[in-house]
C-alpha cells in the first residue's frame, strides 16, 4: 500500500460549538465549514493545516461510533487517515495479506470521499482510515 499523504486527523468532541473556536480562533487554522455525514452519524468540522486537515467529529446519535468512543475514552484523537489512489484495490490487497479490516468495501465519507477503516488491532492500536478523494 502506498499512501500519498496524511489526509486528516479525526478528533472526537462532545460539541462542535465548544471546540471550533479553539482551532479557528486560538490556533488560527482555516475553518472550511461543517458537514453532516448521516451514514457515519456524525457532524464534522473541517480545518486546514498545511496539506492535511483536522476533522472534529461530533456524534449525531447516542449509538454512533464517535459517541461510544467518547463514552469510553473521552474526547481526543479518534483516528488517523491516509489518502490512497485506489481504495478498492488497496482493500483487496490488504485482505489477501490478512490485515483485519472494519470495512471490506469503501463507504461514503465527508466531501464525497470513499473511506474504509482498518481495525486498530491490525494497526498498533490506532484506528486507521484510508480515503480516496471524490473524482472531479
Amino acid at each position: 500500500m502506498t499512501t500519498k499523504k496524511i489526509s486528516h486527523v479525526g478528533i472526537a468532541v462532545k460539541s462542535l460549538d465548544a471546540a471550533v473556536p479553539l482551532y479557528r480562533d486560538v490556533l488560527g487554522m482555516e475553518f472550511e465549514g461543517t458537514e453532516v455525514v448521516a451514514e457515519q452519524k456524525v457532524k464534522v468540522a473541517f480545518f486546514v493545516s498545511g496539506e492535511s486537515r483536522i476533522e472534529l467529529l461530533e456524534a449525531t446519535s447516542p449509538d454512533s461510533p464517535v459517541a461510544k468512543f467518547i463514552e469510553k475514552n473521552g474526547e481526543g484523537v479518534h483516528h488517523l487517515a491516509y489518502e490512497v489512489d485506489d481504495l478498492k484495490a488497496t482493500l483487496a490487497r490488504l485482505q489477501t495479506q490478512g490485515v483485519r479490516l472494519i470495512d471490506s468495501e469503501p463507504r461514503r465519507g465527508a466531501h464525497g470521499t470513499a473511506i474504509a477503516f482498518l481495525h486498530p488491532k491490525a494497526t498498533g492500536g490506532v484506528l486507521t482510515e484510508l480515503c480516496q478523494p471524490a473524482q472531479g
